[in-house]
């Protein structure tokens, strides 16, 4: 029984599986039917618009084509027109090239037939050479016999006339040339340099080589001294200064020849007095200290200077050398208040012949800057000023003017001219300078000496302090016209071996004097 129904139960789940299985197989293939349908509506959908997108595709193709061979035929037209112009053009050019090439064939003949007759006169030439060459030996011979003289003799004759000749035609020229020029331009030159120096007034004080610095009492020098003498050491070690204490009261004087280290020297030591402390170390602290502040001070009084005398624009680096020239003497003269007076000269002197006044100022307050590093670098201080004022920008004319205001470059410029006129009367008005007695008498001896050293001077006087020379010529030796070339060679001889304030007069005297005796 238990088997009948498992049995039965088995033949059911089979009948019930083979029902299933035929009614999937149907269900699937209805889907794929389906499917197969839709597949084929949205491939024949897709082919229609393909074959529209196809048709508008062909549609902007067409269309671009069109345009671009519109384009093509525009830009071709263009092309051809410019051609065409081109030829033109080219043949035009063609046309004068010929024409040209028959000037030049015709110019080429023309040069040949030159050449034939240059050719044919050199030969005759030669020929004419020749004869005369024979002509002149035999002419030479022949006054050889009349003359009883050599060639080498007639030469030196013939030179030594032509020489004296020469010397005494040179001498009338050099007078009427100076007198001509003096007429010209001495009354002119005259008003401008006296316009300039009455429109000037300068100081007449002149610095000294030594400073005192007064003491609050007699103890103190003791200190300064210090123990065995160290502190003084010290000080004078660090500033380069001298310390000369003795027995005026209450007064240290420092002596040194540049008065900036004086001035560094009197801070250093004023302030060490107001402070107390005084030892080496302090002394190094307390100079290095006044040396920074004096850097900038320096700064400050090149840019006073510059602002005084109206010249703008100079390099930083020229106007700290400005103001380090404020404690630099030359002959006992300030150089910095020498450069503004150069410098306002120049101006005025500018101004009165039409010149460019501004340039003319700012030249005459650099014309000095060497000497702000002179003692430092090898040269005359007019070159150094000019190297540094090309280093730092300054344009060639004002170079130049530096670097010829004492000769050591020849002034090829009016502003230079300018700068030493003025630089001569700054430095030779009365009381800007002063030489020591045995300086001053040892150039005027020189001078003396360098006149009497020509042939024919029979004596030389050194008068008004030196700037003036005479000089007494032998009448049998010197000619009248031989006095201005004589004047010439000894202020020459002067310029080249002497070194002097301002400018020296040469006057040459000859005088004949003839004697009688009445009986």
């Amino acid at each position: 029984m238990l088997l009948t129904q498992i049995a039965m139960i088995g033949g059911g789940v089979a009948i019930g599986l083979g029902a299933g299985f035929v009614l999937n197989r149907y269900i699937s293939g209805k889907q794929i039917t389906d499917s197969r349908g839709l597949a084929e509506r949205i491939v024949s959908e897709a082919k229609k618009e393909s074959e529209a997108l196809k048709t508008e595709a062909r549609h902007q193709a067409q269309e671009e084509i069109f345009s671009q061979k519109k384009e093509l035929e525009t830009d071709f037209k263009d092309r051809e027109s410019q051609l065409k112009s081109e030829e033109k053009r080219l043949h035009s050019k063609e046309e004068r090239l010929d024409s040209k090439r028959e000037k030049v064939a015709d110019k080429e003949a023309q040069t040949v037939e030159l050449e034939k007759q240059l050719i044919k006169q050199e030969k005759q030439l030669d020929e004419l050479e020749l004869d005369l060459e024979h002509k002149a030996d035999e002419h030479e011979r022949k006054l050889q016999e009349i003359s009883g003289l050599t060639v080498e003799e007639a030469k030196e004759n013939l030179m030594t006339e032509i020489e004296s000749r020469t010397r005494h035609e040179a001498a009338k020229m050099i007078r009427n040339i100076e007198m001509e020029a003096k007429e010209n331009a001495s009354k002119k030159a005259k008003e401008v340099l006296s316009l300039a120096l009455q429109r000037y007034a300068g100081d007449y004080a002149s610095d000294q080589t030594v400073t005192a610095v007064t003491l609050p009492s007699e103890d103190m020098k003791g200190r300064i001294i210090g123990r065995e003498g160290r502190n003084i050491r010290a000080l004078e070690s660090a500033t380069g200064v001298d310390l000369i204490i003795d027995d005026t009261p209450e007064t240290v004087v420092l002596s040194a020849f540049s008065p900036l280290k004086r001035e560094i020297a009197k801070q250093a030591l004023e302030r060490l007095i107001h402070d107390g402390r005084i030892h080496p170390a302090r002394i190094e602290e307390i100079v290095k200290k006044v040396e920074s502040e004096m850097d900038t001070k320096l700064k400050e009084i090149g840019e006073q200077a510059t602002f005084d005398v109206g010249v703008h624009g100079i390099h930083p680096e020229l106007v700290n050398l400005l103001g380090r020239l404020h404690y630099r003497t030359s002959f006992s003269q300030n150089v910095l208040q020498h450069s503004m007076e150069v410098a306002f000269l120049c101006g005025v002197m500018a101004a009165e012949l039409g010149l460019n006044e501004k340039e003319a100022k700012r030249a005459g307050l650099l014309h000095d800057l060497g000497k702000a590093v002179d003692h430092e670098i090898e040269g005359p201080h007019a070159i150094i000023g000019a190297d540094l004022a090309k280093k730092h920008g300054e344009s060639k004319e004002i170079i130049h003017s530096i670097a010829a205001h004492h000769e050591d470059t020849p002034p090829m410029s009016i502003l230079a001219n300018l700068v030493q006129a003025a630089d001569s009367l700054s430095g030779a008005r009365p009381g800007a300078r002063k030489e020591l007695l045995e300086n001053y008498v040892k150039r005027l001896e020189e001078l003396e000496g360098l006149a009497t050293g020509f042939e024919g001077v029979s004596k030389a006087y050194a008068i008004q302090a030196g700037r003036e020379i005479r000089v007494m010529v032998d009448s049998e030796k010197v000619g009248d016209e031989h006095t201005y070339v004589l004047c010439k060679d000894i202020a020459e001889k002067i310029e080249n071996n002497m070194t002097y304030p301002g400018q020296i007069r040469v006057t040459v005297i000859r005088e004949k004097r003839a004697v009688g005796y009445a009986k």
